[in-house]
């Protein structure tokens, strides 16, 4: 009997866990607790977006960080639409944009009706001045994924280049 009550009396935190699950697999929140969770949870933006629909462009501003809930998303660079990769739900892209707004390096495609939860920038740092040692976990982690991915890319070009028997690659 228990297990029938058990869906009609479900806490709010409960009802709330696909969200915080999600969240936890992404490495700039992977280290936060369900409280800080929960504060990460209320500042995010979700939308809908319809296959071919362009989520953002390349050159345009950046101003948030996107985590795909349901959904493929392609990221192609322009002009010549060439793909650069597909993402898929509980990937996440965009995340420089939450340290400046320089443009978008690339264009971000929905490839098939998608869900996305995101993070304004201006919504992270109000989050910073209101709770900053949050935003400092948040800050210190978004800046190892960054550099994580900057190490993947230059070992990419890297081989790229040896492939290519070009000169060596210098840091």
């Amino acid at each position: 009997m228990t297990s029938l009550w058990a869906n009609v009396f479900k806490s709010r935190q409960e009802a709330q866990d696909p969200v915080s699950a999600l969240l936890k697999r992404i490495p700039v929140f992977d280290s936060l607790n369900a409280r800080d969770l929960v504060r990460i949870e209320k500042i995010l933006h979700e939308r809908e977006y319809r296959p071919e629909e362009r989520i953002f462009l390349q050159g345009d501003p950046g101003l948030g960080m996107y985590i795909i809930i349901e959904g493929n998303v392609e990221i192609v660079t322009e002009p010549g639409h060439h793909l650069l990769t597909v993402l898929h739900e509980g990937e996440f892209f965009g995340e420089l944009a939450l340290l400046d707004e320089s443009p978008r390096t690339a264009t971000a495609i929905a490839q098939s009706p998608c869900r996305l939860l995101c993070l304004v920038q201006s919504d992270l740092y109000d989050l910073i001045d209101r709770n900053p040692k949050l935003g400092v976990k948040i800050l210190v982690q978004l800046a190892r994924t960054i550099g994580e991915r900057l190490k993947k890319t230059n070992e990419y070009v890297y081989e790229l280049k040896k492939e290519l028997k070009g000169p060596p690659f210098h840091e």
